[in-house]
């Protein structure tokens, strides 16, 4: 279980995730070896993971969300397959077991490989995929149940500086390079960030300061979410009549049972991650909430029955690199 030191750390970490472990012991009244050993188990028994990525808006890709039907025996190694890609995300096998929910990343103009690969494989009965339109909560943001542990105090001290307007320097090759390597660990250092890409240590250190400056890169943190209290996941999709589209999103956006909220193509243009404390919270969530939003004209609800890969690459690389302390 955790405790209240453990989620504070976790928090802090949501709010920066490269903060040094000096200035989250600070900031919780502790010494910096308490905050260092709890970061350590928690990697080793809770999954956290601090990993860094590109922010949605300035994404060279466009997002697809895909969603495939499998026979049984066939479901658990296709999902592992698909975790292992380089252009997925977020892969969770959902309703039973026999299916399969994947983000897949496509060089704009592009289309997704995926779709091509997969009728191909064996015990595949069925594949649709929705392209990401908008993103009303997920990113940067988080589901509530990891950012409740600090005061608004300790958030500010721990803020890093909003992004600054204007446009950052073109992304070049060593730039996805520092990419690949903060989605492997967040807290990488930067002699293994310079290893990565070939520069020196200042010029990593610069770039990865101007990234952030700009609010091109972003750094978020994964977590077995059941330590925190949420043993109920489910996928929920929303057919929501245009005109009412945007106010139920951005009303769902604000409750606290949601991680995700975002519009997407397809028969149905609203997806959801609910996140709850079982199937009773779950159920009083759908009717006594979600149910009575005007607007919500059809709902499917896939229970998620495991996370096979969230926002980072599938566990640490090998040699992956040295945590920032």
């Amino acid at each position: 279980m955790l405790d209240d030191l453990d989620r504070a750390v976790i928090h802090a970490l949501h709010v920066d995730g490269r903060a040094p472990f000096s200035r989250i012991a600070d900031v919780l009244g502790v010494s910096t070896q308490t905050v260092t050993r709890r970061y350590r188990r928690l990697r080793a028994e809770a999954g956290l993971r601090v990993v860094g990525a590109m922010t949605h808006d300035m994404h060279e890709a466009t997002r697809w969300m895909v969603r495939l039907t499998c026979t049984p025996p066939a479901a658990q190694s296709l999902a592992r397959s698909l975790a292992r890609r380089p252009d997925t995300s977020w892969v969770k096998l959902t309703s039973g077991g026999t299916e399969i929910f994947a983000i897949v990343d496509v060089p704009d103009g592009g289309h997704p490989m995926l779709l091509h690969d997969a009728p191909r494989r064996a015990g595949i009965t069925a594949v649709s995929a929705h392209c990401l339109l908008h993103t009303y909560l997920g990113g940067p943001t988080a589901w509530r149940g990891i950012t409740q542990a600090l005061t608004p105090g300790q958030r500010a001290r721990l803020r890093p500086p909003a992004p600054e307007p204007g446009d950052a320097r073109p992304l070049a090759g060593a730039d996805h390079a520092l990419l690949n390597a903060l989605r492997q660990d967040g807290r990488a250092g930067y002699a293994d960030l310079a290893a990565a890409t070939g520069w020196s240590q200042a010029t990593v250190a610069r770039r990865l300061a101007s990234l952030r400056a700009h609010g091109t890169v972003f750094f978020d943190i994964e977590i077995d979410s059941t330590l925190l209290g949420a043993t109920t996941q489910a996928l929920l999709w929303m057919s929501v009549s245009p005109g009412r589209l945007d106010h139920v999103a951005e009303t769902i956006a604000g409750h606290h049972e949601m991680a995700v909220v975002a519009a997407t193509t397809g028969p149905t243009n609203l997806l959801a991650q609910a996140l709850c404390t079982g199937p009773a919270d779950l159920h009083r969530y759908l009717t006594q909430r979600l149910g009575v939003l005007e607007g919500v004209q059809t709902l499917e609800t896939a229970p998620v029955l495991e996370t096979l890969k969230r926002l980072g690459t599938l566990g640490p690389a090998t040699g992956a690199p040295r945590t920032r302390r």
